[in-house]
This record gives C-alpha cells, sequence and structure tokens, in this order.
C-alpha cells in the first residue's frame, strides 16, 4: 500500500472512517501562516492546544519530534507535530528537522494503528519549513504506510 495523492484540501479528508490530518509545527509556539490557517478556519481547539501546549512546554514533553493528538470530531483526530526549529532558515538549513519528523511520524503511525485510522496531510514539511518532498516521503512510507497505515497526500 503506497501513499495516495489527490488534489482537494486536507482539512476535509476524503476517506471512511476515523482520519487523522496531520500537520508540521514549529518549536516557538508560532501558529499563523501556512496550513494551520487552514486548521483554524476549520477547527478551534488545535490553536489553542497547541498555544497552551507550548505554553507549559518546561513540564509537558513539547520539544522537536513531539506530537500532540486533539480530537475535533467523532471522527477526526489533528496530529499537531512539532519538527520545524524555529521560523526562518538559518545556517543550518530550512527549518523542517527530518529526525523530529521521523520520530513524529512513528508516534503518528502508533496512534493510526491504536485507532484503526487512516492520515491526511499535505505535502508535511515542505511549505514555510522549507523541505523536500523527496526526504518526507520515505520516512512517510517507512513509519505509516510499510506498517498498514492507509495516507492521502492533498496538493
Amino acid at each position: 500500500m503506497g501513499i495516495r495523492y489527490i488534489k482537494g484540501d486536507a482539512t476535509s479528508p476524503q476517506a471512511a472512517g476515523v482520519k487523522i490530518v496531520a500537520h508540521v509545527c514549529n518549536d516557538l509556539g508560532g501558529w499563523g501562516k501556512g496550513f494551520v490557517l487552514a486548521v483554524s478556519r476549520r477547527w478551534k481547539e488545535p490553536e489553542a492546544r497547541y498555544r497552551a501546549w507550548h505554553r507549559a512546554r518546561a513540564k509537558n514533553g513539547f520539544e522537536l519530534g513531539a506530537v500532540q493528538y486533539v480530537q475535533v470530531e467523532r471522527y477526526v483526530w489533528v496530529a499537531n507535530m512539532v519538527a520545524q526549529r524555529g521560523i526562518r532558515p538559518s545556517r543550518n538549513g530550512p527549518p523542517i528537522r527530518y529526525d523530529a519528523l521521523d520520530r513524529a511520524l512513528e508516534s503518528l503511525g502508533a496512534k493510526a494503528l491504536e485507532l484503526s485510522a487512516s492520515v491526511h496531510m499535505p505535502r508535511i514539511g515542505c511549505g514555510l519549513a522549507g523541505g523536500r518532498w523527496d526526504r518526507v516521503e520515505p520516512l512517510i512510507e517507512r513509519r505509516l504506510t510499510e506498517r498498514g497505515v492507509a495516507v492521502t497526500v492533498y496538493d
């Protein structure tokens, strides 16, 4: 089972059953550009929970590679995956951190299997985070599709 690519909006996941909408967040507590705006237009809880998670970060596991799961509808969850260091490119390259994304996707795979859920996402890490799809796609395949999780990527 490979990744399914379709045209559409990942905040309107096209599948039956339980669905997880996954996206990449930064480690600064910032939520204001990119795909998160579409998430916030559809549901208020993911942004509010992410900001509260970041505010209390000294004692709650908020760090690169961590994932926060927010149930937004009976059969829909949002996965806030912290896989972006800051918001601007630095001398170390773009904000995406592939090692953190890999850890987040490993957690996402386990959660999807636990919920018997499919996963829906834009091309995560490749917009404002500055990542390259040829590095992200193999992580998704290893952590999700090879474990039997159905994944749809929305363009």
